[in-house]
């Protein structure tokens, strides 16, 4: 079934740093940091009371379930070979931990992000509304995208629903933590977006999204 109507959001997701321990040929091997952003496209055959897709601001916790994966966070793979030194220094109040079992890259990012979404999604709006797609950029010039297949997807079938195992540092109110997340996040590798650019020159008031930030 295809959405009759369709809106699209820009959140943030934060500040973090990644290690992609398998890409032995790269400097993405050792720690490095983006500033995570994401697209969001809604879908949807019927319009709320007020005459809107999804309302923007009931996305507040949203936001903050995605924040306590990225923002300041350090993201690993479940089977990097030093995790246990990560753990460590989770131990020892030097970092934030977030493990994905099943590796990090941008692209595994997208479907984590667009897992989370959807389920949040389906339950502000009682299945009335269904995420379509999501797009994160590491940066201007790297992204990836994770989209559904079918509204059935979106609104059904969460084969690994994106979420969370508790940390010693942090929680998630998601209700069932994802199958592919053990302490959760997701890092990033080079790809690009077919999707219309989000950037623009004319400022939106929130500054340099990417000022400030390093990347391999």
């Amino acid at each position: 079934m295809k959405s009759q109507y369709e809106s699209t959001k820009v959140i943030e997701l934060g500040s973090c740093a990644f290690r992609q321990w398998r890409a032995t040929h790269s400097h993405c091997r050792f720690i490095h940091g983006y500033q995570l952003i994401a697209k969001f496209w809604f879908g949807g055959s019927h319009l709320d009371d007020k005459q809107w897709l999804v309302d923007f601001g009931g996305l507040k916790e949203l936001k903050a379930q995605l924040n306590n994966l990225f923002d300041h966070t350090t993201c690993v793979a479940g089977d990097d070979p030093e995790l246990e030194t990560f753990r460590e220094l989770e131990r020892k109040g030097l970092i934030q931990l977030r493990v994905f079992d099943q590796g990090v890259g941008i692209e595994r990012t997208a479907k984590v992000v667009f897992d989370i979404a959807q389920q949040y999604i389906g339950s502000l709006t009682c299945g009335r509304c269904w995420v379509e797609k999501v797009e994160v950029f590491e940066h201007e010039d790297n992204s990836a995208t994770y989209t559904a297949n079918s509204k059935a997807e979106s609104v059904e079938k969460i084969e690994s629903p994106a979420v969370v195992t508790e940390t010693s540092t942090g929680n998630t109110s998601l209700s069932e933590p994802p199958a592919e997340i053990s302490i959760s996040a997701a890092t990033p590798t080079q790809t690009h977006s077919t999707a219309a650019p989000i950037f623009n020159n004319v400022s939106s008031g929130k500054g340099g999204w990417f000022e400030g930030t390093t990347w391999g």
